[in-house]
């Protein structure tokens, strides 16, 4: 099965509903490596790698979010596969590391 990295920005009611929490739950239960943290513009984003049909399963799956969660808009850009990261981890807030997806 091919590897696919992705990566991704979540906009809308993103921020203090536990969207990282649901987002990083999602990827460890897919087996995903990657990360995810808040903007301080008030989105989401990250990047998760992993088989491409899990990908998948996974952006549908933070496209909807948590319970209390309202997402607007899910962007998403393919990315050339990495070697680096062992696991999925959450990272600190900061400014977005994505111009535009």
């Amino acid at each position: 099965m091919s590897s696919q990295r992705i990566a991704f920005k979540v906009h809308g009611t993103v921020q203090g509903v536990g969207f990282r929490d649901y987002t990083m739950k999602r990827a460890v239960e897919y087996g995903l490596k990657g990360w995810v943290k808040n903007t301080d513009c008030g989105r989401v984003e990250g990047e998760a790698q992993g088989p491409e049909e899990t990908i998948q399963k996974f952006l549908k799956d933070i496209n909807t979010g948590p319970r209390l969660a309202h997402v607007v808009k899910l962007e998403n850009k393919t990315l050339e596969s990495r070697d680096e990261d062992v696991e999925f981890a959450l990272r600190k807030t900061s400014a977005s590391v994505f111009e535009s997806l």
